[in-house]
């Protein structure tokens, strides 16, 4: 028999903030974290802004000297972070359990792209004697996981997922599935991203993928709207503590909802572009239902992945509809990345944060800068203004290059 699966702790790094109350404030309160670039001289680039983390200190989160700070990319220390408040949130210890019934599964899209830049400048400035010896160990995608492992201790399966855009959610899925079918007790599970750098930035941008409205980067990230002209690029971390339920009951952990399916599917059509149908995504959507026993009626919110490309949003309005049918237009629709912009293969981790947000508080959070609804896109997707409403369950989805797409349902308990 499947066990059940439930949420005990969240934590986030964003550039809405850095502790989940704070970010979940403004979520709700309909704000912007996307500004212009101040890590680097974006002057002479494409594009000059993004969700950056900014004024981030890894010592300032958890118990860790200058030294060791050093050692870790950014995007490493992100899931650091972030899993440090998700395991305080849950109120956990782990050193009264056993490690090897504790597990992380924790996803990136790119890995340790800032290192890679760095180490190619020493490479061809100073030569290869003088490329650091951390390298390798600080670039890996999996690099989040195994240092989230050994600062903890957690010795039960470890994982990493490199999924594009839709890593997170695989992640947080395939950490469902493990608990699930008994083999841990409790995972730390999300995933983060740090490719908000001049590589990334030039990188996405020579595609053609990212908005180019510098002269408002607030509202450059307009998903559904007819104005949309591209995703803004952000980084950060979304972890998330699931545990199995009776696990949790029996030592009194607070259970903010519960992870009811999961549902993945592959384009086969193009590296980058979605099938123009959706057609994809709707088998993932399709198979989070089907996995969690439920029909498309009992849904009442979804995240959506919601880009803000021309295409990407066409194509999961139509799959939407496709999997709902007449119930498309009868629940709340958003899509949380107007607001932060697209954290690649973190978005996911922070979503399904805001997805269990939404069924503790009520809440769907809103779309903004929708002024101006596509008409393709003819969904309800709770523009500009928060909403208070019930919310039993909520879908998430999250769809990357490669054609891979990722759904989650989670339910009230």
């Amino acid at each position: 028999m499947l066990k059940r699966v439930v949420v005990t702790g969240l934590g986030v790094v964003t550039s809405l903030g850095c502790e989940v109350s704070e970010f979940w404030d403004q979520i709700c309160a309909a704000k912007s974290g996307v500004s212009t670039i101040r890590r680097f001289d974006c002057s002479n680039f494409k594009v000059k802004f993004g969700g950056e983390v900014q004024n981030f200190n890894l010592v300032e989160h958890m118990d860790l000297l200058e030294k060791e700070v050093r050692r870790l990319d950014r995007f490493v220390q992100f899931g650091m972070a972030a899993a440090q408040k998700a395991i305080n949130d849950a109120g956990i210890d782990f050193t009264a359990g056993d490690p090897y019934t504790h597990g992380v599964l924790v996803g990136s899209g790119i890995g340790g792209l800032n290192e890679i830049e760095q180490q190619h400048s020493v490479l061809f400035d100073r030569g290869p004697t003088r490329v650091s010896p951390l390298m390798i160990p600080k670039l890996m995608v999996n690099a989040a996981s195994g240092n989230i492992s050994v600062r903890w201790k957690l010795k039960g399966p470890n994982s990493a997922v490199a999924t594009a855009c839709a890593s997170a959610t695989n992640a947080i899925g395939d950490a469902y599935r493990l608990i699930q079918h008994g083999q841990a007790n409790v995972m730390v599970t999300g995933g983060s991203e740090a490719a908000l750098t001049p590589m990334g930035l030039s990188g996405f941008a020579r595609m053609q993928a990212l908005s180019t409205r510098n002269e408002d980067p607030g509202s450059a990230s307009r998903p559904f709207d007819q104005g949309r002209d591209g995703f803004v690029m952000a980084e950060g971390a979304g972890i998330a503590i699931l545990e199995e339920y009776e696990h949790a009951k029996a030592r009194g952990a607070n259970i903010i909802a519960e992870v009811l399916g999961y549902g993945m599917s592959a384009d086969g059509s193009h590296m980058t572009a979605p099938d123009p149908e959706g057609r994809g995504a709707a088998r993932a959507m399709s198979g989070s239902l089907k996995d969690a026993g439920l029909n498309p009626d009992s849904i009442q919110y979804v995240n959506a992945h919601g880009t803000s490309t021309p295409l990407g949003d066409k194509a999961e309005t139509y799959a939407i509809k496709s999997v709902y049918g007449d119930h498309a237009h009868k629940f709340a629709v958003s899509s949380t990345k107007s607001q932060m912009g697209h954290l690649l293969g973190a978005s996911g981790g922070v979503e399904f944060v805001i997805s269990a947000l939404a069924i503790r508080d009520q809440v769907a959070p809103p779309t903004i800068n929708l002024d101006n609804p596509d008409p393709a896109c003819d969904l309800d997707y709770v523009p500009n203004e928060a909403r208070d409403m019930p919310i039993q369950r909520v879908m998430t989805n999250s769809f990357g290059f490669g054609g891979h797409n990722a759904c989650l349902i989670l339910g009230k308990v």
